[in-house]
């Protein structure tokens, strides 16, 4: 009989696990996201256009909302591509 390791019978952690990114939004009064400030808005899409999910970007579900709603205005507007520049 193999003698018990305390070191392996307890819980793995897993070490692909990133820690998340604080949230841009906290701690600051922002009311609303403009969708004509589209410098500010690609910092929450990829090279390609797509928009990164909250995993990646560090928001909290409602302004996670708030910026998908402004990045579709802003494309819409033509003030953001909807595709990258690699693409076209």
């Amino acid at each position: 009989m193999r003698p018990m390791n305390r070191r392996t019978t307890g819980r793995r952690r897993n070490s692909n696990v990133s820690k998340r990114r604080p949230d841009p939004f906290r701690g600051k009064d922002v009311i609303y996201i403009d969708y004509k400030e589209s410098k500010f808005l690609e910092r929450f899409t990829n090279d390609q256009g797509k928009i990164l999910p909250r995993s990646l970007t560090g928001l909290s579900a409602k302004n996670q909302r708030t910026v998908v709603e402004a990045i579709k205005r802003a494309r819409f507007m033509a003030f953001l591509p909807f595709v990258g520049e690699g693409l076209k």
